[in-house]
C-alpha cells in the first residue's frame, strides 16, 4: 500500500535532534508505528512489546531489556511495560545522544502521566491523531489553522477543494489510515473489528466490563450525540446504565483519544455562560458507522448532517495543531439566552469567533452573535464563517468566509 506522508514528520525529526527520547502517543491504528518505521534509518533497532517475550523481559528486568537491545532503538507499544521509564531516565541522564529512544504508545493520558512522572524534562511527547484532510487530499506543508489572511491564502495552495457532496464523502469515509490507504476495503468490517479490539484490549484494562456489548452500545449512543452539548443522563438512559457509570465510560473514551470535549468559553466578565461541554469524535467515519449511515449521500441528507459537519470541522482544526506539536486554545460560546458561537479560538492575545454553516452562501447576519465576545476581558480579533463556499471570501475587513476544505 502507498505510504501517506504525515504532517508531523518534520516535527519528529527536528525534536530527535534535541531530545534523547521521543514519545508518540495516540489512539489505536492511527499510524504511529508506520510513520516512525518510515523515518528510521537502517541502524535503528525495532522492538515491539506486543511480543509477549519482549514484554515479559521489559517488565521483569527492564535494565536487562535495555542491555539486550542496541541503540538507537524504537520501542513500540511501550505502555505495556511502564517499568522501563525509570531505567530510560537513568540512561538519558548518563548522556544518551539525541534521538536515541523512539517510543510509541496508545492510551495517551495514562501513558503521558507515567512518562511525565519518570521522564520530566527528558522526553518530547507528541500526540498523533488520525489522518487530517490535508494529509489525505492536500500537498506540501500544513501550518496550524489561524485567521491570518496570509496563512489562509497559503492554505488555498496546499489543500484540495471539495464541494458539498465531496465534503460528506470525506466525513463518511473517515480518517483511519487502514481505510484511507486501501489496505482494508470493507468499511463495516474494519470499524467493527476496530471497536472489538479497542474494547478487548484498551477498555477492559481500564474498566472491568461485565458485558462488553453494553460498552459497544454506549459508544453508539455517544456517537448519536456527536457535536452536541453533553447530556450524560440521556446517554446513560439509552444504554441502561447509571449516570456514574456513563461518566466513567466517557472518561475512558476521552483518555483513549476516541472522543474529546470542547469546553464553554467564560471569564469573570461573561456572567451568564453555560457550563456544559460539547462532545466530539476524532474520526467522523466511526460516527457515521455507529449511526448506521450506509453512504455519504444518505449522511448528507440525514438528521445528523449539521452536527457531524461541525464535528468534522472542530476535529480538523485540532489536528492541524497536534500535527505541529502545538496546543490549541479552543472553546465554544453559549449563554443563558441561547446565543451560541460554534468555536472561539484564542491566539496572539485575541479571541477569534468561528461559525460553522452547511451553506455555500452564508448571510452576513451570522456574524452578529460575535459581538457577545466584546464583553470579555480579551479583545476580539478577526472572525470567520466556515462553510461550503468554493473559494476564500470575506463579509468585511474583520470577518472572512473560509471554505471548510481549507482547514
Amino acid at each position: 500500500m502507498p505510504y501517506i506522508k504525515r504532517d508531523i514528520e518534520d516535527k519528529i525529526l527536528a525534536l530527535s535532534k534535541e531530545y534523547s527520547c521521543i514519545l508518540i502517543t495516540g489512539p489505536r491504528q492511527v499510524g504511529k508505528t508506520t510513520v516512525l518505521k518510515q523515518l528510521m534509518d537502517a541502524g535503528r533497532e525495532y522492538v515491539t512489546l506486543d511480543d509477549l517475550e519482549e514484554r515479559g523481559l521489559a517488565k521483569r528486568d527492564p535494565a536487562m531489556f535495555l542491555q539486550m537491545h542496541s541503540t538507537p532503538i524504537m520501542i513500540d507499544e511501550v505502555q505495556y511495560a511502564p517499568e522501563l521509564f525509570s531505567y530510560l531516565k537513568i540512561e538519558i541522564d548518563r548522556g544518551a545522544a539525541p534521538g536515541t529512544y523512539w517510543l510509541t504508545g496508545s492510551q495517551a493520558f495514562k501513558l503521558m502521566e507515567l512518562a511525565q512522572e519518570s521522564l520530566a524534562g527528558r522526553v518530547a511527547i507528541l500526540r498523533m491523531p488520525s489522518l487530517s484532510q490535508h494529509e489525505i487530499y492536500g500537498t506540501g506543508n500544513c501550518a496550524p489553522f489561524t485567521l491570518a489572511l496570509s496563512a489562509l491564502k497559503a492554505r488555498e495552495a496546499t489543500n484540495a477543494p471539495a464541494d458539498l457532496a465531496q465534503m460528506y464523502e470525506r466525513i463518511w469515509k473517515g480518517s483511519m489510515p487502514g481505510l484511507v490507504s486501501g489496505k482494508f476495503t470493507d468499511r463495516d468490517v474494519f470499524y467493527s473489528s476496530y471497536l472489538q479490539t479497542y474494547i478487548d484490549r484498551d477498555v477492559q484494562e481500564q474498566v472491568q466490563l461485565a458485558d462488553p456489548l453494553l460498552f459497544h452500545d454506549f459508544v453508539r449512543a455517544a456517537a448519536c450525540r456527536a457535536g452536541q452539548m453533553l447530556n450524560v443522563h440521556d446517554i446513560a438512559q439509552d444504554v441502561g446504565v447509571s449516570d456514574d457509570t456513563a461518566k466513567r465510560w466517557l472518561q475512558v473514551l476521552e483518555k483513549s483519544d476516541v472522543i474529546f470535549f470542547l469546553r464553554p468559553y467564560s471569564n469573570n466578565l461573561l456572567k451568564r455562560t453555560v457550563k456544559t461541554p460539547k462532545m466530539y469524535f476524532f474520526d467522523t467515519g466511526l460516527v457515521a458507522y455507529l449511526t448506521r449511515y450506509s453512504s455519504p449521500e444518505i449522511l448528507a441528507n440525514g438528521a445528523i448532517n449539521g452536527a457531524i459537519l461541525e464535528n468534522y470541522v472542530v476535529s480538523e482544526v485540532l489536528k492541524s495543531y497536534h500535527n505541529n506539536a502545538k496546543e490549541c486554545l479552543l472553546w465554544y460560546y453559549r449563554d443563558s439566552n441561547s446565543n451560541e458561537i460554534d468555536m472561539v479560538m484564542e491566539s496572539d492575545g485575541k479571541l477569534h469567533p468561528l461559525e460553522i454553516k452547511r451553506s455555500v452562501n452564508p448571510g452576513k447576519e451570522l456574524i452578529g452573535v460575535f459581538a457577545h465576545l466584546d464583553k470579555a476581558s480579551v479583545p476580539r480579533g478577526h472572525g470567520a464563517i466556515l462553510c461550503i463556499r468554493p473559494k476564500l471570501s470575506a463579509i468585511n475587513s474583520d470577518n472572512y468566509i473560509v471554505p471548510i476544505w481549507m482547514i
